[in-house]
């Protein structure tokens, strides 16, 4: 997984793997240790809801994203278009999240056409 912070915005990128990973109901994790006992860390998993939801400890965040929407992301693989959540936090800011599976990653994995569709003649 890879994740861009700028600002109050947060991409997450996740491979094909990690894809199926969240779809078996597990987490998917990345942690960034910067020396000592310090470092931060990102989780996702899924949930039954329809809304993102962000779990902050201030040394890792953990974001909970709707199964359903994944999902049908997941269902039209390989594509640009990934998700986009605003997240309203406690302090009356937003942090707008973009979830994206790897474009490449999916070709390599999946072939140039989308699932569940067979190539022009």
């Amino acid at each position: 997984m890879k994740v861009q912070l700028q600002e109050q915005t947060m991409r997450l990128r996740l491979d094909e793997a990690e894809v199926a990973t969240l779809l078996a109901g597990e987490t998917v994790e990345n942690l960034t240790r910067f020396g000592g006992s310090g470092g931060w860390g990102t989780a996702v998993s899924l949930h039954g809801g329809e809304s993102a939801v962000l779990l902050d400890s201030g040394t890792d965040c953990r974001l909970v994203l709707p199964r359903g929407s994944v999902e049908d992301l997941a269902g039209r693989l390989p594509c640009r278009d990934g998700l986009s959540f605003a997240l309203y936090l406690d302090d009356g800011t937003t942090l707008q999240l973009q979830f994206d599976v790897d474009v490449r990653d999916s070709v390599r994995q999946r072939g140039a056409g989308r699932r569940g569709t067979s190539p022009a003649a």
